[in-house]
């Protein structure tokens, strides 16, 4: 037996009615568009924003800016997909003294990160080891009472001054960075340091080439410096 739908006219209502919503249905779904449109989008992580202070080493002397460290430092870091706002504050010829001298306008509000490359030309030139610790005090003291985070970049002293000085240099780095509670690479130019082929015509400063090397040893330590700042912003 077949199963009744009620009289012919109903029928039509019924039909009417439902092709009406139907309608009114397609065309609510071609207005809001695709469902995966309807999800909202995850906001970009926004740039880290990132300044390197140092000396000639940073600074690129005798190379080209997009060959100088942080340019390097920058693109190795695109090329994993972390974007930073990179600001390249080195000075040639910097000691630690003139790094904390000009702080307060070579590292500008909104800063969140800083990369420390200082103490080269203090050990080149023999500064007392006091007064390098002093000016590398200050400055680690003065970005922490502005909420930045440091990741600090160690120096070695050459030989020439003796092993009483290299000892009381090369102990500054790791005794700041235990103390302050900061990241520590222990020596900036890990891997290119008295490699001739690695530096320019004065042995003291990386070519193009050496600069990669540096940027692919303190690359691992980077990405974490900087994922600790994107854990603490979320």
């Amino acid at each position: 037996m077949a199963r009744s739908y009620g009289t012919s006219a109903a029928r039509v209502e019924g039909l009417k009615w439902m092709f009406a919503h139907i309608r009114v249905l397609i065309m609510a779904l071609m207005t809001a568009g695709p469902v995966w449109a309807q999800t909202p989008a995850t906001a970009p992580a926004k740039p880290v924003k990132m300044v390197v202070l140092g000396d000639s080493l940073s600074a690129g002397l005798g190379l080209s800016a997009p060959a100088a460290f942080p340019a390097r430092l920058q693109k190795a870091l695109a090329d994993k997909g972390i974007k930073v706002d990179m600001t390249n504050a080195g000075v040639s010829g910097d000691t630690t003294s003139g790094g904390r001298d000009r702080l307060d306008w070579s590292i500008p509000d909104g800063t969140e990160a800083v990369i420390v490359e200082l103490g080269a030309n203090d050990a080149l030139r023999g500064i007392d080891p006091a007064v390098t610790r002093a000016a590398l005090t200050d400055i680690l003291t003065r970005l922490k009472a502005r909420k930045i985070a440091v990741l600090l970049c160690g120096m070695v002293a050459p030989p020439n001054y003796g092993s009483d000085y290299a000892a009381r240099f090369n102990a500054i780095y790791p005794e700041l960075a235990k103390s302050f509670g900061v990241p520590l690479y222990p020596f900036f130019l890990e891997g290119v340091a008295a490699d001739a082929k690695l530096n320019q015509a004065d042995g003291i400063h990386p070519t193009a080439e050496g600069v990669d090397i540096i940027v692919k040893n303190i690359l691992p330590m980077v990405e974490a410096f900087l994922g600790t700042i994107s854990g603490q912003r979320s």
